[in-house]
């Protein structure tokens, strides 16, 4: 068990980013409109940036940089940058098609 008199180590990195991850889904699968569910896919991918980070420590191999997960957390973040800028396009339009921003009131599909 985790307490908090010890030092910071990889598992409270590992546990901040699991609640992050958690939260994201439960946020995706509760809000219905598209913002909401916008951000849980945000919290989505930094919970996941958090453990990548969390296990290139190089508190887990010392014979490394450690450099590994950082790397893997700014693909992430180059992904979720364009990510929002997609959706944010696609939200935008959503609502001049539909005024309104609620995901279920989708229902016919165009071309």
């Amino acid at each position: 068990m985790i307490f908090f008199d010890e030092p910071v180590s990889v598992a409270h990195f590992v546990l901040i980013g699991s609640l992050m991850f958690v939260a994201g889904i439960l946020c995706m699968a509760t809000k219905r409109n598209t913002l909401g569910i916008l951000m849980g896919v945000e919290l989505v991918l930094n919970g996941a940036n958090i453990n990548f980070v969390a296990f290139g420590s190089p508190l887990l191999r010392p014979q490394s940089l450690g450099l590994d997960g950082q790397m893997f957390a700014l693909f992430v973040m180059v992904l979720a940058a364009a990510e929002a800028a997609v959706a944010l396009a696609i939200a935008l339009n959503f609502y001049q098609n539909f005024s309104t921003i609620d995901a279920d009131r989708a229902d016919q599909l165009r071309g």
